[in-house]
């Protein structure tokens, strides 16, 4: 259990909605926030409320975040919560599928002082708020396990159970080295331990061995009490932690597999078919057993993933180097990761240099080279040399810690298919067993039909009454799929994200840091024929060698793309807002904007003026070179387009997408230009942020739509999409985006929308095998042509077979991962 701050109510006037439409974009937009828990928005009034955690937002953010959607924002009340409030957080293990979780949700909600119960059944987390003056924590474990459930240990606690407190001179200490070197085995339970040490795979195992002598005792004619105990003995076992949660179910006034069960294998013993009972609790128990093995794997292959920050961290403190646990290094501390070890927390490098691992942060396999000013994540690996970090963000607050955080909120988010599927189950359930009762009464009173022959009809009925295999069919999917699009880094916000994302039918790209890299890139040399091109492109390179300027560090990069080697430049001069100059050999050259040669009294010819106006229509950006006798030649320079962006753009069209637009404020024939490199065909130039809301509420009309940006400028326009897709800056698009595209890749978007195809396709599968599995098995009962082994094998069967299909999604691979 955790204790954690009480959450804050904040009420806002909002001026400047002129719709409803304004208001669900305000409320999106805040949802996304992270610490936010709860944003209504009301367009008649004008007022917001929003519900948050004080260690996670400000009223400041708040704020800001309005602000920047075009909308003025002013506190008239702040409400913090009156009563004292604490906050559980726990894991439960023995859930077997949703309807589990809805059972302890409402047999804890049901308890005086409790307030609020949120369980997610993905990652067997529960969390609770209630008055400690009513109830305290021990009436609450009592209740779970009541209903017939473990409560595990101390979330946060665990995640730090092999750390210390105590710091200690580090003399070569390797404890942060990589955990994922370990063996697979220490990170998942294998099947033999699984049946041996867990309660459950016990439970089945010695009702098979009662069922199995039962079965001998009566094939060698032993009396029938001994065949029966044995029978009985299987069913006790067996049936113990069924009946117990069924009587809660009972008391709670919910009917779910545990009761039904439990009233068909009771029926059966008094209708005196031992044998059926205990064949049935065996069944029952091995699937359900199953299912929670199975399930648990996935769980536990994307804990492992997560799993990777390391527990301590090496500091320089003085003159020493001393290990620490990470909760307690401060911002702006020095790390010291050596090879082999895990960055521990998040930072930018001081000293050194070396090739780290980034693949469980983007996904991406190639190590990425650091140096000094470059920024690095906990969890990533340190591969071949000595690195000095200065902490930017806590334990807490690191990218890792977002993203674990995410992974855990979007795993357990309901998918509109999931919600859908618990509306059905919730009236097809109480209507199956009305049905039971019905077959049960009505040919025995109004027909004089065998008594016996019809209550046998109506108890397998009710094993046919609960949706365990339809209620599980979505949520292992949404957990599958997540799982395996995380390990690539692609991050789903939730079950909603994935089923918009596969229903997309329009597609809007911001320009700037989407489809183009956001950075400068030599476009073209152009020269007038005093000097080639190499030559001038090594003058300016070698004057821009110490430049800090984004144009400079281009024409370097380009020089050293091509192999040319720089020369070290006398005398060098920085002109600022115009340029550089320097002597290169006997000559003093200038590198610079058209202001530079104008004050130096060079003069430009007609044709050189001509070019510098095409390269300036184009959208590029000319860097002039030439001495104090003339101009020798220009560099253009443009922001760069992603090498991947015309495969990105590629593979969304064979996806099926109609229509991919680029928004972007900049000129017509820049947007033009790109758009025809990419593949583009639609495009809208000189956009306003107004005016690109306008273009993605258009698109909306048509049909589900998409915006992709980098999170940093196209916020507004990211909250009126569909669905949002962000990528680049990780920081800001986690709190911006409903698919946040960690890395550079933009291949990944592609990706994206192919495995939401791929998932909202299998939950299609598992939902219709489900309702057409259970229609033909309520049919054949009614007839009497199946008897309750076959329907228990039957349900439990299906609930393995979707739970399988949709952990198929966890092994797939995206694009450029």
């Amino acid at each position: 259990m955790t204790q954690t701050p009480s959450l804050k109510t904040q009420l806002l006037q909002i001026d400047g909605m002129d719709c409803g439409s304004c208001a669900k974009t305000i409320e999106a937009s805040l949802q996304q926030l992270r610490g936010v828990t709860e944003a209504t928005v009301n367009y008649t009034t004008g007022k917001a409320k929003v519900s948050y955690d004080l260690d996670l937002l400000s009223e400041d953010k708040i704020i800001t975040r309005i602000t920047a959607l075009g909308y003025s924002a002013t506190v008239t009340v702040t409400k913090a919560e009156v009563n004292p409030e604490k906050t559980l957080i726990a894991k439960i293990s023995g859930m077997d599928c949703g309807s589990c979780a809805k059972t302890i949700e409402v047999g804890l909600q049901q308890m005086a002082g409790v307030r609020e119960v949120s369980i997610n059944f993905a990652t067997e987390r529960l969390q609770l708020s209630y008055d400690p003056q009513v109830v305290n924590e021990t009436a609450i474990y009592d209740r779970i396990k009541g209903l017939g459930y473990t409560v595990g240990e101390n979330l946060e606690a665990n995640s730090h159970k092999h750390t210390h407190d105590d710091c200690h001179d580090h003399h070569h200490d390797h404890n942060n080295a990589d955990p994922v070197a370990k063996p697979a085995q220490q990170h998942a339970t294998t099947i033999w331990q699984f049946w041996i040490t867990n309660r459950r795979g016990q439970s089945v195992i010695l009702a098979g061995v009662g069922l199995v002598l039962g079965l001998l005792a009566q094939q060698i004619g032993l009396p029938l009490w001994i065949t029966r105990a044995f029978y009985g003995i299987g069913i006790i076992i067996a049936g113990y932690p069924i009946a117990r949660a069924g009587l809660f179910e009972l008391r709670l006034r919910r009917a779910d597999m545990n009761l039904l069960m439990s009233i068909s294998v009771i029926g059966a013993v008094i209708l005196g078919d031992w044998f059926e009972g205990a064949l049935v609790l065996f069944l029952f128990s091995l699937g359900t057993t199953l299912q929670i093995f199975s399930f648990g794997r996935t769980r536990n292959a994307i804990s492992a993933l997560m799993d990777l920050a390391p527990p301590t961290a090496t500091v320089k403190r003085g003159n020493k180097e001393v290990t620490v646990n990470v909760d307690s290094v401060e911002l702006e501390e020095i790390l010291t990761i050596r090879p082999g070890q895990r960055v521990a927390l998040d930072g930018v490098v001081v000293s050194g240099m070396s090739a780290v691992d980034q693949s469980p942060i983007t996904g991406e396999s190639i190590p990425e080279d650091k140096v000094p000013g470059d920024t690095v994540f906990a969890g990533t690996l340190n591969q071949g040399g000595f690195l000095e970090v200065k902490v930017t963000h806590t334990a807490n607050d690191t990218t890792v810690a977002k993203i674990i955080h995410l992974v855990e909120e979007a795993q357990g988010s309901r998918a509109p298919s999931q919600q859908w599927v618990d509306r059905f189950a919730e009236v097809y359930t109480p209507i199956v067993i009305v049905i039971a009762i019905a077959i049960a009464l009505i040919p025995p009173l109004a027909f004089a039909q065998p008594f016996r022959v019809w209550i046998y009809r109506a108890l397998v009925m009710l094993v046919i009454a609960c949706p365990c295999a339809l209620v599980i069919s979505t949520p292992v999917s949404i957990v599958s799929v997540i799982g395996a699009a995380t390990r690539q880094g692609v991050l789903f916000k939730g079950g909603n994200a994935l089923e918009t994302a596969g229903r997309l039918i329009n597609l809007a790209f911001d320009k700037t840091g989407t489809i183009t890299q956001g950075l400068p890139v030599v476009q073209k040399v152009y020269s007038f024929g005093a000097l080639s091109t190499d030559m001038m492109l090594l003058i300016a390179a070698s004057l821009e060698q110490r430049s800090e300027h984004p144009l400079g560090k281009a024409i370097v990069a380009k020089a050293i793309e091509q192999g040319i080697d720089l020369e070290t430049p006398l005398n060098f001069t920085a002109l600022p807002g115009k340029g550089i100059q320097a002597n290169f050999g006997e000559l003093l050259y200038f590198v610079g904007n058209r202001r530079l040669f104008v004050d130096q009294g060079i003069l430009l010819s007609s044709q050189e003026e001509s070019l510098l106006s095409k390269i300036e229509n184009l959208g590029q950006t000319p860097v002039l070179v030439g001495t104090n006798q003339g101009l020798l030649g220009i560099i253009a320079l443009a922001d760069g387009i992603r090498l991947e962006a015309t495969e990105t753009i590629r593979q969304l069209k064979h996806a099926g997408l109609k229509r991919l637009v680029m928004l972007t404020g900049d000129r017509t024939t820049v947007a033009q230009e790109i758009a025809q490199q990419v593949g583009i065909t639609e495009y809208q130039a000189e956009l306003l942020p107004e005016d690109k809301l306008q273009a993605i509420q258009h698109l909306r009309q048509i049909g589900i739509t998409g915006m992709v940006g980098d999170g940093i400028n196209d916020a507004p326009s990211l909250a009126a999409a569909d669905i949002s897709f962000a990528v680049g800056g990780i920081d800001i698009a986690l709190e911006t985006a409903d698919v946040v595209l960690v890395g550079s890749d933009l291949r990944k978007l592609a990706s994206a929308v192919d495995l939401s195809r791929r998932t909202v396709s299998v939950i299609q599968q598992n939902v219709i095998f489900s309702l057409v599995t259970k229609g033909l098995f309520l049919l054949l009962a009614t007839f009497g042509v199946v008897g309750l082994a076959v329907a228990v094998l039957a349900d439990t069967g299906t609930s393995l077979l979707v739970t399988a299909n949709g952990m198929r999604l966890f092994r797939t691979k995206t694009v450029g991962g």
